[in-house]
């Protein structure tokens, strides 16, 4: 019986649905043994596993999308489902707007304008610059924006997870280093660089990180996708 359902999982593209929810089960468990550690983040860790054994088996990606794609799917509702904490904490958003917008402008600003300006120093080509500029955008409209510049959407898709993972690794020490203590700088702060990623680790970390950050995520995506086109 083990034998003919394994065989059915291998030519099925359940298989790597369900492949993709153990291997993150296993990552949660694993970042659960040590919570503060960051290097133990479980988008990381699967991201790590699933890639090993992509590569290993000799996997296309194609192949392996084909069955993980309804995980694809949900991220849609699981981004609408942010504003539900928005809704709920009206009075607390709107007591920080003025700065909330002043920070969104400047981290919008200097989150394209430093990798346009590095990019151009190390001389990337204008398809790679393209491609690189909207990276602290939630993947979707990276992608469009990448796509529109004439960049390569694919290599917009894995800047993006890298940036939304190196900012969910580093946020939690810097911020303790610099001694900021307000939850609502913090989110913020994470969720305009690192987009879903960081706003994952700052609900992990308090929900008003968490609520912030995805405030500041939707917002960078609208800014991002005006203030690109002043640089490129």
């Amino acid at each position: 019986m083990t034998d003919g359902l394994w065989v059915y999982l291998a030519t099925s593209p359940l298989l790597w649905l369900a492949g993709t929810l153990v291997v993150w089960l296993a990552a949660t468990g694993i970042a659960r043994l040590s919570p503060g550690n960051a290097l133990l983040n479980p988008i990381m860790l699967s991201i790590a596993v699933i890639a090993a054994v992509l590569l290993i088996a000799g996997i296309d990606y194609g192949s392996y999308f084909a069955g993980a794609q309804f995980i694809h799917f949900l991220l849609g509702p699981a981004t609408v489902a942010l504003g539900i904490p928005l809704y709920e904490n009206l009075s607390l958003v709107r007591s920080n707007l003025v700065p909330m917008l002043a920070a969104l402008l400047m981290g919008s600003l200097a989150a394209v304008g430093s990798t346009v300006f590095l990019s151009h120093l190390f001389g990337f080509t204008p398809a790679v610059v393209a491609s690189l500029a909207p990276k602290s955008t939630t993947a979707a409209v990276a992608m469009a924006i990448s796509s529109g510049l004439k960049g390569d959407p694919a290599l917009t898709a894995a800047v993006v997870v890298l940036t939304g993972i190196c900012g969910a690794i580093v946020v939690t020490p810097m911020m303790n280093a610099m001694r900021i203590r307000d939850y609502s700088a913090r989110g913020f702060a994470v969720g305009l660089a690192s987009h879903g990623i960081g706003t994952a680790r700052a609900y992990s970390v308090d929900p008003v990180a968490g609520l912030f950050s995805g405030i500041a995520m939707g917002l960078n995506a609208v800014l991002t996708s005006l203030i690109v086109h002043l640089f490129l």
